[in-house]
């Protein structure tokens, strides 16, 4: 997800997508533990993608206050 299209988003709608994005990270880990898991990259980008979500998240608390 770009910069540009977090920006964008609520508050609300980052906490969603923050969630969602947890709940991708843990079933690729499980794919991934039991070699189930083709495209082992897609970890490496959902881990990077929570990273910019939170920092987004931080920067909107950081405004609202």
């Amino acid at each position: 997800m770009k910069q540009k299209e977090l920006a964008a988003l609520s508050a609300a709608e980052c906490q969603t997508r923050l969630l969602e994005l947890l709940e991708e990270q843990f079933r690729l880990r499980m794919q991934h533990g039991t070699n189930q898991l083709a495209n082992t990259a897609r970890l490496r980008g959902v881990r990077r993608d929570i990273a910019r979500m939170r920092t987004e998240i931080g920067k909107k608390a950081k405004v609202s206050r």
